[in-house]
This record gives structure tokens, C-alpha cells and sequence, in this order.
């Protein structure tokens, strides 16, 4: 009769863990508590002002500047990244001192200074330089308001950030797509939409989210423009009622809440992104299998047949 050894198997343990787990449940229970039980945060008067229209239109503007900066920055930073991919060194020389000014200047003074740029030029003319052809002109006082000024000084600093952010996502792709995709006798613009801007996408998406979302929060530097969006909202309010830690409590919530709707959508899209490289993958691998199959498959030999 043979002896049967029985295992016992016995998981593994991780005091330390355990002991950070509760030190953290700890901290988080202070901090629950401090908050929520303080009077001075006085949550009556945010739980007043959260919906109220005025924030909500402070809101909505907010939204307007992140959705129009967000559509212009990309396709401006788009071009400037092709560009300074260019072989032509005039291209990518000009682009790279774009980029160079915009991401060294903070963008509070480039606000400040397209806010005054009536001081500096009255009119913007449209001709040839140099002579005193012209085919309009334009009263900068008219064309550069408090929006259009705020959208102006968004677009021009966020697509510097965007066109590194296009570039190293082109760089990361392959170099041998390209002369694939060449090859193929494809034109450039094709090449680049069809097939090497979808490789790219997977190292775009996170840091091009991750800069739409700073250029929500970003939006409360047109203040300086007294310009009536969430923060500068909120600002005046505060100055008027003296309700500052509440108010700004208002604002940090809303933010909060656009920059989870942001987060989500980033989630979803690169869901999205994994799930049809997954398929375009099964599909390869599939007619790889197909191709093989068909190409290992024994010639069958002719068949003689005896004629009597």
C-alpha cells in the first residue's frame, strides 16, 4: 500500500503591506474627519454656490476656452510637428524656434501682452512687406477682445507643448514603416494619415490627454483678462462676500469634475485603440496561419492509369 503525501499549501504573507494598509485607512479617517467636521469649511455656503447660474456660466466658459484651445492647438501643433519632422531646414528651424519661444514664456504674460497688443500696433494689415501694397487692415482694439485674445494666447502656447508631443509620437514609430509605407508607392500625406499615424496614436493619446487637462485647469490664468470664467468667478464673489476657503472649495470641485470627464474619455479612447489592434492582430495572425496552411500543403502526385 503506498503512502499518498498530501501538500498543504500556505499563501503568502505581507505583514508590511498590512501594517500600510492600516496606517493609510488611518490617514485618510484624520483627514475624512477634519474635513468634514470643521465648521470653518462651512459647506453650507459651497453646497449654495456650487449650482448657482453665475458659477455655472463661469463654467461653461471654461469649457468653451478648454474645447476651442484643445481643436486649434492640435491642429496648429499638428503642422508645426511636420514641420520640424521636415527635411527642409528652413521648415524645421522656424518651427523649432516657435516651440523654443512658446514653451519658455509663461503663459500669463503672453495673455498680458496680446491683451495690450493695440499699445504695440494699431492696425493689422494684410499685403506685401515692405511696400505700401495692402489689401486690408484691421483695428486691433476690434479683432482682439477679452475671448478672442484668451483663445489666441491658449492656442499659442499649448501647441508648442503639442507639437513635441505629436513628434515623439512619429518618432517612435519604426522606422522601417516609413519605407514600407514608401514602398508602397503611397503619397506622403497618405502614408502619413493612413499608416503611420495610427502606429502613433498609442504614444500620443496619454501625453496629449495629460495636456488638455492642464490646459483645462490652464484656463485660470485669463483672470488676468477679467474675463468671467470659473476661477475669475469665483474670485469675484469671494472678494465681495469674504467666503474665500468655500468658494475656492466651489471651483476645486468643478475642476475636479472636468478633469474626471477628461480622464474618462482618455480611458474609453484607448480602450477603444487596444481593442482594434487586438482585432487587426487576430486578423494577421489568422491569414498568416491561411497563407501557411495553403503554402504546406503536398502537391498530390499525378495518378497513372494502366491502359489494358
Amino acid at each position: 500500500m503506498s503512502n499518498v503525501e498530501t501538500i498543504k499549501v500556505v499563501p503568502a504573507r505581507y505583514p508590511l503591506r498590512a501594517v500600510g494598509a492600516a496606517v493609510a485607512l488611518f490617514v485618510l479617517a484624520v483627514v475624512i474627519q477634519s474635513v468634514a467636521f470643521n465648521p470653518r469649511w462651512a459647506w453650507a455656503v459651497f453646497a449654495r454656490w456650487f449650482f448657482d447660474p453665475v458659477i455655472l456660466e463661469g463654467v461653461g466658459q471654461t469649457l468653451l476656452l478648454t474645447l476651442i484651445g484643445t481643436a486649434l492647438s492640435v491642429v496648429f501643433g499638428g503642422m508645426l510637428a511636420l514641420a520640424r519632422l521636415s527635411s527642409s531646414w528652413l521648415l524645421s528651424s522656424l518651427a523649432w524656434a516657435y516651440i523654443w519661444l512658446f514653451r519658455s514664456l509663461p503663459l500669463i504674460v503672453v495673455l498680458i501682452i496680446l491683451y495690450n497688443f493695440s499699445y504695440l500696433y494699431d492696425t493689422l494689415s494684410l499685403g506685401v512687406p515692405f511696400t505700401g501694397i495692402t489689401w486690408g487692415s484691421f483695428e486691433t482694439i476690434n479683432v482682439l477682445g477679452q475671448f478672442s485674445t484668451a483663445v489666441v494666447g491658449l492656442t499659442l502656447v499649448q501647441s508648442a507643448y503639442t507639437a513635441e508631443i505629436v513628434r515623439g509620437g512619429f518618432l517612435g514609430v519604426d522606422h522601417g514603416q516609413y519605407e514600407a509605407a514608401a514602398a508602397l508607392g503611397l503619397p506622403a500625406w497618405r502614408r502619413t494619415v493612413r499608416i503611420i499615424l495610427p502606429q502613433a496614436l498609442r504614444t500620443i493619446l496619454p501625453s496629449g490627454f495629460n495636456e488638455i487637462i492642464s490646459l483645462a485647469k490652464g484656463t485660470a490664468m485669463v483672470y488676468v483678462l477679467a474675463m468671467p470664467e470659473l476661477f475669475y468667478t469665483i474670485q469675484m464673489i469671494y472678494n465681495r462676500t469674504q467666503e474665500v476657503i468655500p468658494l475656492l472649495m466651489v471651483g476645486a470641485a468643478w475642476y475636479l469634475a472636468i478633469t474626471t470627464v477628461l480622464s474618462a474619455i482618455q480611458y474609453g479612447v484607448e480602450r477603444a485603440l487596444a481593442r482594434s489592434e487586438r482585432r487587426s492582430a487576430v486578423n494577421q495572425n489568422r491569414t498568416v496561419r491561411r497563407t501557411r496552411s495553403v503554402t504546406t500543403t503536398p502537391a498530390q502526385e499525378p495518378v497513372h492509369a494502366s491502359l489494358s
